[in-house]
């Protein structure tokens, strides 16, 4: 959604979610100037006539993949004046790598009040060409100079890029529209500037997390499930660790994956979450749930974020045996978990508090599920159709946007 910015004519994007992260980047992307138009999962955007340049605070707090915008922005105006992002509170995920990237590219940036203020200096307004080595291979520094080089004067090379797949969709997008794009999904990223892109209409690849998350519920429940369309090679370390524990995972077509079960207890694995391609963090937390319930011993070290164990205690309360130094958690495997009044801290979070709660003997209740819409398309609804006893209601607490589903084995 980004990335059309870009471009001066219409765009229309297949297989888009339904998101509470899309409708809130739709709504960054209304003040802007663009219209937006969704029918099912096809949203068509014209960014034809951006009026500003300048995102609203109240919206970029709620949502990291809302500065994705300064890149594009910048490359189409000259100008951008972005807040700091926010999202869920897994640590922190500094923008200066982003900064220092777009200072290759000439522009001029500074950070005031909480606003990143972005401006390319002399009269025709274009980025320059530059050769760019990121310190960490970032997602969203790599997407938002990939993007905002698109249209800058020369050639700009990304060094030590990721090559998530998302990286590389995002590059297949942007030469769809006429970018001149190559090495995107591996580590040297290189950018032929043009003058100006076209129109599209472009479907997104199949979200790898999602596929991710119903493996993981075939797993915990010993169920049979067949998920389609997915790209298996886009899962390779989540379906390597899937069959470490013993789960039977079968690819009967190019976009099917089956997860049939073995009826015998999982066994222990060790995790450690990386760049792709290695372990997602974003599967971290799913993966934890898992191994609540499998035989033995397993640790799991996140790298990625200094704060993305705080379900340990949540999954503790319903019998999981999870001790944590630093950044590893010990799991010892127990024979069951019991249903308990739990609280989701942030999106897989909640997903891995669903997993478990479908896994345990009894009720749980699962408050702060409205972390859960911001990644997943009615996760609840597809768990219910195979199955799954799951009840969700609104309750009148204090937080408005607080959610509880009640489950049932």
């Amino acid at each position: 959604m980004a990335g059309a910015l870009l471009c001066p004519q219409d765009c229309r994007l297949r297989n888009v979610p339904s998101l509470v992260d899309v409708t809130r980047m739709g709504e960054i992307l209304s003040v802007l100037g663009v219209k937006l138009e969704q029918n099912g999962d096809v949203l068509d955007i014209d960014a034809r006539h951006i009026s500003h340049s300048k995102a609203p605070y109240e919206l970029v707090s709620q949502l990291r993949a809302s500065f994705f915008i300064i890149g594009p922005l910048l490359a189409r105006l000259g100008v951008a004046r972005v807040p700091l992002p926010g999202g869920c509170a897994i640590g922190a995920r500094p923008v200066d790598l982003h900064v220092r990237g777009l200072q290759a590219l000439g522009a001029e940036v500074h950070i005031e009040h909480g606003t990143v203020h972005a401006t390319i200096p002399g009269s025709n307004r274009k980025l320059k060409g530059a050769k760019i080595y990121l310190d960490y291979p970032s997602v969203g520094a790599t997407e938002t100079l990939m993007m905002a080089a698109t249209l800058a004067e020369g050639e700009t090379v990304i060094e030590n890029a990721a090559q998530e797949p998302e990286v590389a969709d995002l590059a297949n997008f942007c030469r769809a529209m006429g970018a001149k794009i190559r090495g995107a999904g591996t580590n040297t990223i290189v950018i032929s500037g043009v003058t100006s892109l076209h129109s599209v209409d472009y479907s997104i690849i199949p979200d790898r997390v999602e596929a991710g998350t119903f493996l993981v519920a075939g797993a915990i429940t010993h169920s049979d499930l067949t998920l389609s369309p997915v790209i298996p090679d886009h899962m390779a370390a989540v379906i390597a660790k899937l069959r470490a524990i013993g789960a039977s995972i079968t690819v009967e077509a190019p976009n099917r994956l089956r997860i049939s079960s073995t009826g015998q207890r999982h066994s222990a694995t060790d995790i450690e979450t990386l760049p792709y391609p290695g372990f997602p963090t974003d599967m971290q937390a799913l993966f934890m749930a898992l191994l609540t319930l499998s035989e033995g011993d397993s640790v799991i070290s996140e790298t990625v974020f200094e704060n993305r164990l705080r379900h340990v205690a949540e999954l503790n309360r319903m019998g999981a045996d999870i001790r944590v130094k630093g950044n590893h958690a010990i799991v010892r495997g127990v024979p069951f978990l019991s249903g308990a009044p739990v609280v989701a801290t942030d999106l897989r979070a909640s997903a891995a508090l669903v997993m478990a709660a479908l896994a345990a003997e009894g009720k749980t209740t699962i408050q702060g599920l409205h972390h859960l819409d911001r990644g997943y398309d009615n996760l609840i609804g597809k768990l219910r159709q195979l199955g799954a006893k799951l009840e969700r209601s609104s309750l009148a607490i204090d937080d408005a946007n607080a959610i509880v589903a009640n489950l049932v084995n």
